[in-house]
Formats: C-alpha cells, structure tokens, sequence
C-alpha cells in the first residue's frame, strides 16, 4: 500500500475522539483494513505535517442491523487508528 489515501479513509469523529483530542493530543481515523502501524505513521505525517509519537490500532467488528421485516445483516469490520502526536495539531473542523 504505497498511495497515503488509500491507508487513511477518514477521521473518526466520536465524543471519546474529541477528548482524547483535547487531553492527550490523540486523533483517531477509519483507515485500510490492509494497513500497518508503519504505513499510518508515514500517510499522516506525510498528509498532515505534523510528528507521530506512537500508532495504536484497533479491529472494529460490525453491528448486527435489521432493516425492515428482513433477515439481520451485518456491517462491514472495519479498522481504527489512534495516533499520538508529538508535534503539531490536526484541527478536522477546519478541513471540512
């Protein structure tokens, strides 16, 4: 995976995310299930200017969901990347 938007799909914007944000300088983002620790590091400083301390990686199983009198589905599992900055700030809103 050499192309940086393919590793990271999009931030991941929840209420935990935000005060991680605020407290630790940690920013989370949805990336490639295919990704590793190396290939993050290098999309978001690469993407953003900014210096990477430590990547943190989490497997997120989908949900069950029903839509109507149907047979329950699933979502699809997906990845989730915490990444502890040591320089520099990541502000989503401005982005947006």
């Amino acid at each position: 995976m050499k192309v940086i938007y393919d590793v990271i799909k999009e931030p991941c914007m929840t209420e935990k995310s935000n005060v991680l944000q605020e407290t630790q300088n940690t920013v989370s983002f949805k990336v490639a299930k295919e990704a590793n620790k190396i290939e993050i590091r290098q999309a978001v400083e690469q993407l953003f200017n900014v210096k990477v301390a430590a990547v943190r990686t989490v497997k997120m199983r989908g949900k069950r969901k029903r839509i109507g009198a149907r047979p329950a589905g699933r979502t699809s599992d997906w990845k989730k990347a915490y990444i502890k900055l040591s320089e520099g700030k990541i502000n989503y809103l401005d982005e947006l």
